[in-house]
């Protein structure tokens, strides 16, 4: 059941993100939830491996390449995500900034 309540609180995370921004387009709730439902596939499985890859420069710039990083997942979902547009990389950075922010928030609720 956590994953359950966790996907549907990253639906949530996706739809306010996208009400808030206005580079972000989301045609509908199951676009955002097959949106949530891509993006942690995706961080789940290229994220670290893009992590160990980017790392020296993600030294080098004292971890703000990390928000590069997060913006390409984004907009590499959009590619992937139909209904789910991004104007450009700086609303993809946004996005994932705003998505983290929110779901930090939601999930303080349901921590034990």
């Amino acid at each position: 059941m956590p994953i359950l309540i966790s996907i549907l609180l990253n639906t949530l995370a996706v739809l306010v993100t996208g009400y808030i921004l206005p580079g972000i387009h989301i045609a509908s709730f199951f676009t955002a939830l097959v949106v949530a439902i891509v993006l942690g596939i995706v961080n789940a499985i290229l994220r670290p491996l893009i992590f160990i890859l980017t790392l020296p420069l993600n030294i080098l710039t004292l971890g703000l390449f990390t928000f590069v990083i997060m913006g390409f997942l984004v907009y590499l979902v959009s590619w992937m995500v139909p209904g789910f547009t991004i104007d450009h990389f700086g609303w993809a950075i946004a996005f994932a900034l705003i998505v983290g922010l929110i779901n930090g928030f939601l999930s303080m609720g349901t921590r034990v």
